[in-house]
């Protein structure tokens, strides 16, 4: 098998790389973060610009088809300025909306244009992106955090969207959403007060249960978000 991994640098996206290469039947893991990755071993190092398409489709025409597995592990929650999820929409800010979705809904779906077309059409195949559960509108309970609950519902509609297309040519193919837990990374640092240890997982515990509910998924079960425990989480 041939996987790729956007966002390696990443907590969950270096533990991802690392479980997936630990895998006897995995050959090659393609590891893709801004700076580039080295290579080592089965691992194969690349350099994108999720704001940048050219970067991501010249990193795609280099990993090249087939691609048995794609994760798209980028994501932001905190923004560049360092400003936090709006408790209010008060604090709507419209440049801090575009670069919500400029990270969180947009840059998966360039990727998504340029990986799709290196799935193959005659086996099993997966395309999966980290997603939240405060992205699910049906769960949505407390409301706040405006911008990044719009960009990864938006995201979302994008995984159904996928999936249903990809399904009249790639019958076996995956497409799903994956909500990893609240993970000790730095996306999650500044909002983990009040979770219990259990509850935080280490990223190499969450890139492990991610990867095994990926496993128990075929064509039946694409276009939907998961949780790492399994669970469906309803859009």
């Amino acid at each position: 098998m041939r996987c790729a991994v956007f966002g390696a640098s990443g907590g969950i996206g270096a533990a991802l790389v690392d479980a997936l290469a630990a895998r006897e039947n995995v050959a090659e893991v393609w590891a893709g973060s801004r700076g580039g990755h080295g290579d080592h071993g089965k691992v194969r190092g690349f350099a994108f610009d999720l704001t940048d398409e050219a970067s991501v489709a010249a990193a795609c025409a280099r990993i090249a088809a087939p691609l048995d597995i794609a994760i798209v592990a980028t994501g932001r929650l905190t923004l560049a300025d360092g400003t936090g999820p709006e408790k209010s929409y008060r604090a709507l800010d419209g440049a801090h909306l575009a670069e919500s979705f400029a990270i969180n809904t947009i840059g998966p779906a360039i990727i998504a244009r340029h990986v799709l077309p290196l799935l193959p059409r005659d086996r099993r195949a997966v395309f999966a992106a980290l997603s939240a559960r405060v992205g699910s509108i049906a769960d949505n309970r407390l409301g706040g955090w405006h911008g990044y609950r719009a960009a990864k519902a938006a995201l979302n509609m994008l995984i159904r969207n996928f999936a249903i297309e990809l399904s009249r040519t790639h019958r076996e193919a995956v497409v799903v959403a994956l909500h990893p837990g609240t993970v000790d990374t730095g996306l999650s640092a500044p909002f983990q007060k009040g979770v219990a240890p259990e509850k935080l997982f280490t990223p190499a515990y969450s890139a492990e249960r991610l990867l095994a509910v990926l496993d128990g998924l075929g064509a039946a079960d694409t276009g939907k978000l998961y949780a790492w425990d399994g669970a469906e989480v309803p859009f």
